[in-house]
């Protein structure tokens, strides 16, 4: 008895010759299990050997079933599965008929009643093409191969070649195998086979954008369709470019997504107010006045101006500057007081010395839950105080490097730049400022990642994270005025000046987490004033309803009193808050959702504006100006549309191909962002440990209980009167709070948020 074994799973087959043996190799079953260690090639040969066996086989096999009938294979493409056991039975009997060599033929009609029994049991059963059990043919008339099958790693690479070759040739970007259209790109291509052309330059540039464009015009109309519940916030911001044109994009933003409208050259209507006024004013006609409550725009003088006109010429429309862009100032103007910008640039020194020394880092990449020193920003605006942070973050594992014997005896150590480096490492003050810093800002920039995200509504925030963030800072100084004031004073300043409107207010009021917290809710008469006077513009009823449903909503009556209203009202988005628990008041009930639904920021805008300078070049006729028209709505809409999608795999801003904002002097290594802002952070950030003196706001929310961005304590060691060498020279003559004279500057100074709180 021959006996063979298999060299690649071991496995022994008695008997049979070599026939069995290739059978296993080719992994063919029935009479000996199939090796499943056989590499691809080798399989592929045996099975080519078998086929040529086969074919020899044929003629022979051809010529035995024409004198010997048997059931046609029509008989057969029925669904087997489906067969009783009679029809197993009589094909069991034909078979054991065929073998013993009787003819069918014989005994006169037997052949004839065989078939026709057959064709009656089968009678009323579809037959199934048998070629669906089967793979794909990959050209027409052949079958597949056991190549094209196995799909071996050759194949792959070949096929990944020809795609990298494609984007070589044409020097497209690298980052655009990112795109969500991508694979499915090739996936449909697939499911069409072999002999799919792919368009044209002329279909590309024609047919398939007038298509693109009007599927993007469908998406746009379903978000119409929720405009006039919700209403909508008109963003729009702008900027020069190289060639010194005003350039501004105007977006409408509503809580179930953003629609770009278009890009405009304003470079002749920027500097006249009534100008710019009447192209915003095109804008709102072509949303719809009755569907518009709010426009934001850049803070600058003629934006300012233009917001004025806006809100005389339709009193149901609020303008106010963009949050995000205030609060950008807010942090520029605390970066470039003297002590913090020298903080920076040595911290600055620090993070160059290291990442410009690969052993430095592989090093300090060594020490355990070591993570980079300096990372992008979830925001746009805050890098150097995120780059400030991370910092001191790693301040024991840069003390660490510096004293380390590793790094003693390297010839780093005897560089002349070592010696600043070591010193500014190992300077308590250096670490002193940076905590200190840390926690003035950290409030800021937690309110700044709420207001500055575009994926659900911020409106209601602002005021009471403007508070908050006051109240923080103070907290960090021990409530000494001549610590803090400096940094108050740059705050109150760009509230009172810049962002403050009554839409912040009125929304403060009707935001349930805020209101009904009695303990900290603010109850200026400013804020119900604010109220009111939405109430006067905004009312589509009778304002005595309105007043009369706000008090059922002030005093927690009917629907608000329900305990699941009030034990929700911290948790739950504040207007889909209103939509579940708002149905006794009617009327203040879409009022409030039409106001807690919109936007704070037009940061939606502010993308890589270098894609639409091409817009208005000059160099165009009209056709071409269109298309590309066509080309940027589409591009900036698919963007918006699956924005979500793209966050959930890059966590970059939709648009922007340039999300990560880089301060010149950092080095900035290229990883992950950190995840985006949750929602619950926006709890965090106003009920963060320590944000509010218990005197006047007791607070018994859940404290933060920390993240990625760990909060710092400021420990009892931290020497905050040495703080960017303030000159404490005159505490003698002004204890804290008071002047020369004795009198209290302090008095009164929590009502800063509302005095002289504008109408507009």
């Amino acid at each position: 008895m021959d006996t063979f074994t298999c060299l690649y799973c071991g496995k022994t087959i008695k008997g049979g010759g070599i026939n069995r043996m290739k059978q296993h190799l080719a992994g063919k079953s029935g009479e000996v299990g199939p090796c499943k260690k056989v590499p691809a090639d080798v399989r592929f040969r045996m099975e080519v050997c078998l086929k040529a066996i086969r074919e020899k086989k044929k003629p022979s096999e051809e010529n035995y079933e024409q004198s010997i009938p048997g059931p046609g294979i029509y008989q057969f493409e029925g669904d087997i599965g489906d067969d009783d056991d009679d029809d197993d039975d009589e094909v069991e009997e034909i078979i054991s008929q065929n073998n013993r060599g009787i003819s069918i033929n014989e005994g006169g009609d037997s052949g004839n009643k065989s078939k026709a029994a057959m064709t009656q049991k089968r009678k009323g059963k579809a037959p199934t093409n048998i070629g669906h059990y089967f793979a794909t043919r990959t050209t027409a008339g052949s079958q597949p191969t056991i190549k094209s099958v196995l799909a071996g790693k050759q194949a792959v690479h070949k096929a990944h070649m020809i795609a990298a070759k494609f984007f070589y040739d044409a020097c497209i970007p690298l980052n655009a195998v990112n795109s969500i259209y991508f694979q499915p790109m090739f996936d449909a291509a697939i499911a069409i086979g072999a002999g799919y052309k792919v368009p044209t330059y002329h279909e590309f540039r024609v047919p398939l954008l007038r298509d693109s464009k009007k599927e993007v015009e469908l998406f746009i109309a379903t978000l119409r369709t929720t405009w006039a519940d919700t209403g909508c916030t008109i963003m729009g911001d702008g900027w020069s470019d190289r060639r010194h044109r005003t350039l501004i994009n105007f977006l409408v933003y509503c809580p179930r997504g953003i629609t770009f409208v278009k890009s405009i050259d304003a470079s002749d209507a920027v500097k006249d107010a009534q100008l710019l006024f009447k192209l915003f004013q095109e804008i709102i006609e072509w949303v719809g006045v009755s569907n518009v409550v709010h426009m934001v725009t850049d803070n600058g003088a003629n934006y300012v101006a233009a917001g004025r006109l806006i809100n005389e010429a339709y009193k149901t429309i609020n303008w106010s500057p963009c949050a995000a862009h205030c609060l950008n100032l807010i942090l520029g103007e605390i970066l470039k007081m003297t002590h913090i910008h020298d903080l920076a640039i040595r911290a600055s020194k620090v993070t160059r010395y290291v990442y410009n020394r690969p052993w430095l880092v592989a090093w300090l990449r060594k020490r355990k839950g070591w993570t980079e020193i300096v990372r992008p920003g979830a925001t746009r605006f805050a890098t150097t105080f995120i780059a400030l942070h991370s910092t001191h973050k790693h301040m024991h594992d840069l003390k660490a490097l510096v004293t380390s014997k590793d790094f003693v005896d390297s010839r780093y150590a005897k560089e002349k730049k070592a010696k600043e480096i070591i010193a500014i490492i190992l300077d308590k003050k250096f670490w002193n400022d940076c905590l200190i810093i840390v926690k003035i800002v950290e409030p800021l920039m937690r309110l700044l990642r709420i207001v500055d995200g575009d994926v659900k509504p911020s409106m209601g925030y602002v005021y009471e994270g403007i508070y908050r963030a006051r109240i923080a800072i103070k907290k960090v100084f021990l409530n000494k005025r001549r610590l803090y004031k400096p940094y108050t004073d740059i705050l109150k300043q760009r509230w009172d000046n810049q962002l403050r409107k009554n839409i912040h207010a009125a929304a403060y009021w009707l935001n349930p987490a805020f209101q009904y917290d009695q303990a900290s809710f603010c109850r200026k008469p400013e804020v119900m004033s604010s109220f009111l006077d939405l109430v006067d513009t905004k009312a589509t009823c009778s304002k005595t309803k309105l007043l009369d449903e706000s008090r059922l909503y002030r005093d927690r009556l009917e629907s608000f009193g329900r305990e699941l209203a009030l034990t929700t009202c911290k948790t739950t988005q504040p207007d889909e808050w209103w939509r579940l628990f708002g149905h006794s008041a009617p009327n203040l009930q879409k009022l409030a959702i039409r106001i807690l639904s919109q936007t704070s920021s037009s940061s939606g805008c502010e993308r890589n504006w270098s894609v639409f300078e091409r817009i208005h070049t000059k160099k165009r006729n009209r056709l071409e100006h269109q298309r590309l028209n066509d080309l940027i709505f589409v591009h900036y809409n698919l963007r918006l549309q699956n924005r979500h999608l793209y966050k959930m795999k890059n966590n970059y801003d939709p648009v922007d191909i340039e999300s990560i904002d880089k301060t010149e002097f950092w080095i900035i290594e290229e990883e992950e962002d950190p995840p985006l802002l949750d929602y619950d952070e926006l709890k965090q950030m106003l009920n963060e440990d320590g944000s509010t003196p218990q005197s006047k706001r007791q607070c018994n929310r859940p404290q933060d209980d920390g993240d990625d961005d760990a909060v710092l304590e400021i420990g009892d060691d931290i020497d905050l009167e040495c703080f960017g060498n303030t000159n404490i020279s005159d505490e003698r003559n002004a204890q804290d709070g008071r002047d020369g004279n004795g009198n209290n500057e302090d008095e009164n100074e929590d009502d800063w948020l509302t005095w002289g709180l504008p109408r507009n």
